[in-house]
Parts: C-alpha cells; sequence; structure tokens
C-alpha cells in the first residue's frame, strides 16, 4: 500500500536536493507525491519604516511561481505532472505539518537549508521544528558530503 511523501520546496538547492530525493524515494516505494511551500505577508520594519507593498503585490502567486519552476524545470516532464503542489499561507514549518496531517503523509522530506520560509526571515529552523513536531517519519536532506558528490 502506498502513501504520500510531503516535500519542503522553496526554490533553495538544497530544498531541491530534497525534492529529487524524495522523487528516488518515490519510485521505490510507490508512494505519491506532494510538493508544499509556505508563504506569509512580509512584516513591516520597525516602527512601520517599511515601504509599502505595491497594490498588485501577491505573495501567494510569487510562491505557487517558486513551487511551479522548482518542480517543472527539474525533474522530468512525466515525473512533474504527477506531484500535486500546495501552496500554503502560513509559515513554512507550520504549512509543511499541516500538510503532513492533511494527506496523512508517510513521509516528511525536507532539506537542510532554505530560504527561511518564503525568502523572510523566520525565528528557528524549519528542519529542526519539523523533526520535533511531525507526525510521521521526517527525513532532513544535508548539502554537500565530505568529498563531494550527491549526499543520497
Amino acid at each position: 500500500m502506498s502513501g504520500t511523501i510531503v516535500i519542503g520546496v522553496d526554490g533553495s538547492e538544497p530544498s531541491l536536493k530534497a525534492l529529487f530525493w524524495a522523487v528516488r524515494q518515490a519510485e521505490l516505494t510507490g508512494d505519491r507525491l506532494t510538493a508544499v511551500i509556505g508563504w506569509e505577508y512580509p512584516a513591516t520594519g520597525w516602527a512601520g519604516m517599511m515601504p509599502a507593498m505595491p497594490a498588485d503585490f501577491d505573495p501567494e502567486a510569487m510562491a505557487r511561481q517558486i513551487l511551479d519552476e522548482a518542480v517543472e524545470k527539474n525533474l522530468p516532464p512525466k515525473v512533474a505532472a504527477g506531484v500535486e503542489r500546495r501552496v500554503v499561507a502560513a509559515p513554512a514549518a507550520q504549512a509543511l505539518l499541516e500538510s503532513v496531517a492533511d494527506v496523512s503523509a508517510s513521509l516528511l522530506v525536507v532539506g537542510d537549508r532554505g530560504y527561511s520560509g518564503f525568502k523572510a526571515a523566520l525565528l528557528g529552523s524549519v528542519s529542526l521544528h519539523v523533526t520535533q513536531h511531525a507526525t510521521c517519519p521526517v527525513v532532513v536532506v544535508r548539502g554537500e558530503v565530505a568529498g563531494g558528490g550527491d549526499p543520497a
């Protein structure tokens, strides 16, 4: 019986490594793939010093574009077509944990570093947070390994 592998994808190199790892794992297990990106409105600067956002600023559309490009440009078309994509209005860790629960994931895969949510400052580490709170096993795909080469 196959399950669902949830992957955190924010367009960063570590998240792409997590995506590649998850695709290989799904080929072995027959699991479905769900790629997730979280987004949130940027915080205003100290005492409101950050300039106002342009009227046409759409962080959800931007997040969707990042996710779609990451999947479509890095996976073969047939594989990319089979990846469910979720754009969640929440910080990255929360988006991943909610998605794991929503799809009853059998595995969560994340990179060891990312853009800290939607290219914004986020307190704490997403990978650390999800390893502590996920309701399924978590794989953290690390960057370069000693001696170079693919970590997986």
